[in-house]
C-alpha cells in the first residue's frame, strides 16, 4: 500500500486514534500502579524499594557490614534494575532510613538523613552512608532459598526477584502512601507485635472477625509518641471497611508552669506548630501566650515550650484551642489498597489482608522447605556415593590412577550416578582418612532426621501452619517492641470563643449619619464631641467591650454583626461600614447595638410597632445580614433602645411626634427574635397613612433613670413620679405633653 507521494505502508499497522489513546492510557495507567505507586501485600514494598533492599544486599551491606557512600548504592541501583532518576531514587533511600518516616527503618544511615521539622534537609548521597538494618533480614535473609520468583532485569543480562520473601507483614508494619492513577494508597504503620499477634488469631481461626483481630490489634502504631485519640469503634469500622482516618494528638505536661510539648502527630512539623501558633499570637488572637520557645536537641527530638502569660491561664482550655487550630491534633488518612497476589490492586480490609500475607507467607515457608528437601535429597545422594568410595577406598584409588577416563569406570564398577561419581573423584587426598567414614555416617543420620522431619511438615497442613506461627513469634520476640502511639479516649478538641481570646476592654462604638464606624476606649466618650468628615456628623453609639461582637441595625430592619475589637481606633474618623458589610443598595445605617448575648434591646418603627430582641438573635456571619425588623411601608427605623439590668419594674416610654406621651412595663412588650412586633402607641391609622403623626422614640427607663424631652432649646427633665399622669397599657393613644412641649425634637433616659 502507498500514497500519493509513494511512499510503502506495507507492514505497518493502523487504528483509529481513539483505541490508540485510550489503549495508550490505560498502559501509562497500570504501569504506574504497578510499577511505581502502589506496594504489593506479599513484601509491602514498591519496585524502588525492593531495588534498593536488593541491590545493598548484593554488596554485602548487611547490619554488621561496614556501610558504603549512598552514591554507590544508589548507583548499582539504577545501572543494574531501575534505569530512572538517581534523585527520586536517593528520596525513597532516604524514607526508609528516617526512624521518624519508617516505624521499622529498613536502612541505617550515617550522616543527615533528614530530621521530623524538615524531612527533605538530608545531604547529598555523596556524603551519607548506609548499610541495612538487622529488622531488613525479615525481608532478605530466605532470598536464595528458592522462595521467590525472579524475573530478568530492564537489559535482561541479570535477575531480579519479582518480590521479597517477607517473614512477617512488612506491609502494615512501616505502611505505605502512594498516588497513582485514579487511585491511591495510605496505610499507617503497625506495631510488630500486634500484627503478629492478629496474624496467629488467624492461623488458629481463620474465620475470625475484624473485630476479634482487632483486640490483639486495636489500631496504628506511628513512629512518633502522640496519641491516637480515634474512638474504638471508628477505628473498627476503619479495619472492616479499609478506608477512613484516624486522629492524632500531641503530648504535653506542665512544668513550672509552662507547657511543654514531647511528641508531635505523624509528620507534623515543630517549626510549623510553633509558626501557627505565633500567626495567632501576631493577630492577638491568644493574650493568654506570653513566649514560645523550642527546646528541642539530640536528647529530647521534640520539646515545644509555650509560656501561658500567667498561673491562671486554664492550660486544658489552651491545648483545646490550640489542638483544634493548629496541626498539634491532625487526621491522618487510611487507604488501605494494595497489589493482590493476583497482581490487581484493591482495597483490603484487615481480615482480608492479613489471610491474603499469610497464604503468601504459608507458600513461601512450602517453597523454602521444599527447596531445602531437595538440597538434602541431593546430599543424602552424594554422601551414599561417597560412603561406597570409603568401603572400597583402595579399588577406587586403582582405578583412578590407572584408567585414563575413571568415572565411567567407577560408575559401572559400583553403580554409581554421574554425580556421585563426580564427587568421589573431586575428593580431596585430605579426605581419605578413616575417620571421614563416621562423619559421612554422622551426616546421614542427621540428614535423614531433616528429611523425615520436612517432608512430615509439607505432608501436613496443619504442621505447616505451626511453622510459620512457631516462625512469626520468633521474629516477634526478637524484633518486636512496646506500642509508640498510646490509644486514649479523649474529648474533642474546642477552640475557644473570640469573645475569650480578646481582652475585655470598655469601648464605645460610634455610628456616623453615613456609615462610618469606630471605636473609642472606655464608656465615658461623648460621642457628638468627635470629628466627622463634611457633611457627616454623628448618628448613634453604644457602650461595649472588645471581646464582644456588635451588631449594626440598618433602615430596612436587616442586622449585621461585627467584632469590637476589629473596629478603628476613634483617633480617626473610622471607615465606611460598606467597605465591611454587604448592605442592599441604598439603606441607611440607623443604630449600634451591644453587650453580651443575652443583653436586650428594644426596635421599634415610626409606624408605632417594636419588640423586644436579645443580642444574639441580631448577630449574623453573613455579610449581608439577616431580616429581624419588619418595616411596614412608609414607615422608618427607629434607633433601639438597649435594657439595662434585668429590666425588672422597667418603663417604656414611646413619645409620637404630635407630644403624645405614653409609659407603660417592660413586661407588657413581647420578646422576639425577629417579625414586626406588636403595637406600642396608638396612634389613628388615618395619621399614619396620612403621615400626620409617627413615633418619635423609644426609651426604657430603670428605676432610677429619668426621662428627659427636648424641644428646641428647652429640655424637660421627667422622674418617676412625674410619669405617673402618663402611665397606661400598651398600644393606648397616650397623653399630650404640656402646650409648648408638643414640638418634639428628641427624648432620652438619663
Amino acid at each position: 500500500m502507498t500514497d500519493s507521494s509513494g511512499l510503502s505502508y506495507e507492514g505497518v499497522e493502523r487504528q483509529p486514534l481513539r483505541e490508540f489513546t485510550e489503549r495508550a492510557y490505560l498502559d501509562y495507567s497500570m504501569y504506574v500502579i504497578l510499577d511505581r505507586a502502589l506496594p504489593f501485600i506479599g513484601d509491602g514494598m514498591k519496585p524502588v524499594q525492593r531495588r534498593i533492599l536488593y541491590a545493598m544486599s548484593e554488596l554485602g551491606l548487611s547490619a554488621v557490614a561496614k556501610p558504603k557512600k549512598s552514591a554507590r548504592t544508589v548507583g548499582d541501583v539504577l545501572g543494574k534494575f531501575h534505569p530512572h532518576g538517581d534523585s527520586a531514587c536517593y528520596e525513597a533511600m532516604v524514607l526508609m532510613a528516617q526512624n521518624f518516616s519508617y516505624r521499622y527503618p529498613l536502612i541505617d544511615g550515617h550522616g543527615n538523613w533528614g530530621s521530623p521539622d524538615d524531612p527533605k534537609s538530608f545531604a547529598a548521597m555523596r556524603y551519607t552512608e548506609a548499610k541495612l538494618t538487622a529488622f531488613s533480614s525479615l525481608l532478605l535473609s530466605e532470598l536464595g532459598e528458592g522462595t521467590v520468583e525472579w524475573t530478568a532485569n530492564f537489559d535482561g543480562t541479570l535477575e531480579e526477584p519479582a518480590s521479597l520473601p517477607a517473614r512477617v507483614p512488612h506491609v502494615l508494619l512501616n505502611g505505605a502512601m502512594g498516588i497513582a492513577v485514579g487511585m491511591s494508597t495510605d496505610i499507617p504503620p503497625h506495631n510488630l507485635a500486634e500484627v503478629v499477634a492478629a496474624c496467629l488469631t488467624l492461623l488458629k481461626k481463620p474465620k475470625a472477625t475484624v473485630a476479634e483481630l482487632c483486640e490483639h490489634l486495636p489500631g496504628p502504631d506511628f513512629p512518633t509518641d502522640a496519641e491516637i485519640i480515634t474512638p474504638a469503634d471508628e477505628l473498627l469500622r476503619t479495619y472492616e471497611s479499609g478506608h477512613g482516618s484516624v486522629r492524632m494528638r500531641a503530648r504535653w505536661q506542665r512544668e513550672d508552669g509552662d507547657i511543654v510539648v514531647t511528641a508531635l502527630p505523624y509528620q507534623v512539623s515543630g517549626s510549623r506548630v510553633l509558626e501557627q501558633i505565633a500567626t495567632q499570637m501576631r493577630a492577638r488572637k491568644l493574650p493568654m501566650v506570653e513566649d514560645l520557645r523550642d527546646e528541642s536537641d539530640h536528647e529530647n527530638p521534640t520539646r515545644l515550650v509555650i509560656v501561658p502569660r500567667s498561673r491562671r491561664v486554664d492550660s486544658e482550655r489552651l491545648m483545646s484551642h490550640l489542638f483544634a487550630t493548629t496541626d498539634l491534633e491532625r487526621s491522618v488518612r487510611v487507604n488501605m489498597n494494595v497489589i493482590g497476589l493476583d497482581g490487581r490492586p484493591r482495597v483490603y480490609n484487615l481480615r482480608e489482608m492479613l489471610s491474603e500475607w499469610l497464604a503468601y507467607r504459608t507458600e513461601t515457608v512450602r517453597r523454602r522447605l521444599t527447596h531445602r528437601l531437595e538440597k538434602v535429597h541431593s546430599r543424602l545422594h552424594l554422601l551414599e556415593g561417597l560412603l561406597i568410595a570409603y568401603l572400597n577406598i583402595d579399588e577406587v584409588i586403582a582405578i583412578i590412577r590407572g584408567e585414563d577416563e575413571p568415572r565411567p569406570v567407577l560408575m559401572e564398577r559400583f553403580g554409581l550416578t554421574r554425580e556421585q561419581a563426580e564427587a568421589i573423584l573431586e575428593l580431596r587426598l585430605r579426605h581419605l582418612a578413616k575417620l571421614e567414614e563416621m562423619k559421612i555416617r554422622g551426616e546421614q543420620e542427621e540428614l535423614e532426621r531433616e528429611r523425615k522431619g520436612l517432608e512430615a511438615t509439607l505432608a501436613s497442613d496443619s504442621k505447616l501452619r505451626r511453622q510459620v506461627a512457631d516462625e512469626l513469634r520468633a521474629d516477634a520476640e526478637r524484633h518486636g517492641d512496646p506500642r509508640r502511639s498510646p490509644i486514649v479516649r479523649r474529648d474533642s478538641a474546642q477552640a475557644l470563643d473570640e469573645t475569650e481570646l480578646t481582652p475585655s476592654e470598655p469601648v464605645t462604638v460610634v455610628l456616623s449619619q453615613r456609615g462610618w464606624i469606630r471605636a473609642a476606649k472606655g464608656h465615658d466618650v461623648d460621642p457628638e464631641t468627635l470629628s466627622y468628615k463634611a457633611g457627616d456628623g454623628f448618628a448613634h453609639a453604644a457602650p461595649a467591650r472588645s471581646n464582644q461582637p456588635v451588631a449594626i441595625l440598618d433602615s430596612r430592619g436587616r442586622t449585621y454583626s461585627l467584632p469590637a475589637h476589629t473596629l478603628p481606633s476613634a483617633r480617626g474618623q473610622g471607615e465606611p461600614l460598606s467597605g465591611r458589610l454587604d448592605p442592599p443598595d441604598g439603606v441607611e445605617f440607623v443604630a449600634v447595638l451591644a453587650g453580651d448575648a443575652g443583653q436586650r434591646h428594644v426596635l421599634a418603627t415610626d409606624a408605632g410597632y417594636g419588640f423586644v430582641v436579645t443580642q444574639g438573635d441580631l448577630l449574623s456571619r453573613n455579610r449581608a445580614g439577616k431580616a429581624v425588623l419588619s418595616v411596614p411601608a412608609g414607615a422608618r427605623v427607629l434607633p433601639s433602645a438597649a435594657i439595662s439590668g434585668g429590666g425588672e419594674d422597667a418603663l417604656i416610654a414611646a413619645l409620637s411626634t404630635d407630644g403624645h406621651l405614653l409609659v407603660f412595663g417592660l413586661d407588657e412588650l413581647p420578646a422576639m427574635p425577629r417579625g414586626k412586633g406588636n403595637k406600642i402607641i396608638g396612634i389613628p391609622a388615618a395619621r399614619l397613612r396620612a403621615a400626620e403623626e409617627r413615633l418619635l422614640g423609644v426609651v426604657v427607663l430603670a428605676p432610677r433613670q429619668k426621662l428627659l424631652i427636648t424641644a428646641g432649646k428647652r429640655q424637660m427633665t421627667l422622674r418617676r413620679r412625674d410619669l405617673e399622669p402618663y402611665l397606661g397599657r400598651r398600644a393606648q393613644r397616650g397623653v399630650l405633653l404640656p402646650k409648648g412641649w408638643r414640638n418634639v425634637l428628641a427624648i432620652r433616659g438619663a
